[in-house]
């Protein structure tokens, strides 16, 4: 039998990714590993539905963060982790998004392979893709973006120091993940490192989910859009040309 169809064993951990929100954007595997899951343990930006698809009989933990809330720390879900795989069980961690994009999927890896405790990891659709995907603008394109970075707007001590020069560069997208609480600095940075202040930009709110939303903007009105909307997290930020082609009430394929 081939990797891909092999079952989790007792006593691992799998990272997975449960992807930008809507259920139906799982991967096949990550549908499998909750479909046999023992221990449960997920965040809050896990889309609407895909904790069921885990057995009734799984135990279930919720481990969710937000600014300034955290149901536990980082530390202390490494050590369930840790201790609910040292009980035999097979344990998924579910993660919205990819887990290791901005996900913190590396260091629960490093400290539970630090331990001898088997570690798979299963991708999943990150939010930039799944708010592209929704709202009809490419990452990349010829006409307007050949290079796409992602960049988090919430580093560990809290400081935003980016390298603005870099980021500033034409023909290319940039995507900044939890940037919402610092928009004005963003903003002042991008400017200041050459970005034109009437470059495109779009404030996604949960893309796939039932609720999404797109603002679209330009860099210059990033925080006064913000703003006049009351746009909260999770948004998601995104800066370039490719946004002009965004169309939110554009035809679906879907019938």
């Amino acid at each position: 039998m081939s990797r891909v169809w092999s079952e989790q064993a007792p006593g691992s951990v799998s990272l997975v990714g449960a992807g930008p929100g809507d259920a139906e954007l799982l991967t096949l595997r990550a549908w499998r590993r909750l479909q046999t899951a023992e221990v449960l343990v997920y965040d809050n930006l896990v889309g609407p539905g895909i904790v069921d698809f885990a057995p009734v009989t799984a135990e279930r933990i919720y481990v969710g963060k937000s600014a300034g809330n955290h149901t536990l720390p980082q530390e202390d879900i490494c050590q369930l982790l840790l201790e609910k795989a040292r009980e035999g069980k097979r344990v998924v961690r579910l993660k919205g998004g990819d887990p290791f994009v901005f996900g913190r999927g590396g260091e629960e890896m490093d400290v539970l392979l630090q331990q001898a405790v088997p570690v798979e990891i299963v991708p999943g659709i990150t939010a930039a893709l799944g708010a592209g995907a929704s709202f009809g603008f490419p990452l990349t394109h010829r006409d307007h973006a050949q290079s796409c970075v992602f960049v988090t707007g919430h580093l560990k001590d809290q400081a935003l120091e980016l390298n603005w020069q870099a980021l500033a560069q034409p023909n290319q997208t940039l995507v900044i993940y939890m940037g919402i609480h610092g928009l004005e600095r963003i903003a002042a940075g991008l400017q200041g490192a050459g970005l034109a202040p009437e470059t495109p930009a779009a404030l996604v709110y949960r893309a796939t989910w039932p609720e999404q939303r797109l603002h679209a903007c330009t860099l210059a009105t990033l925080a006064a859009t913000a703003q006049r909307h009351g746009i909260k997290p999770p948004t998601l930020l995104v800066i370039g040309s490719v946004v002009a082609l965004a169309a939110p009430e554009r035809p679906s394929a879907l019938v």
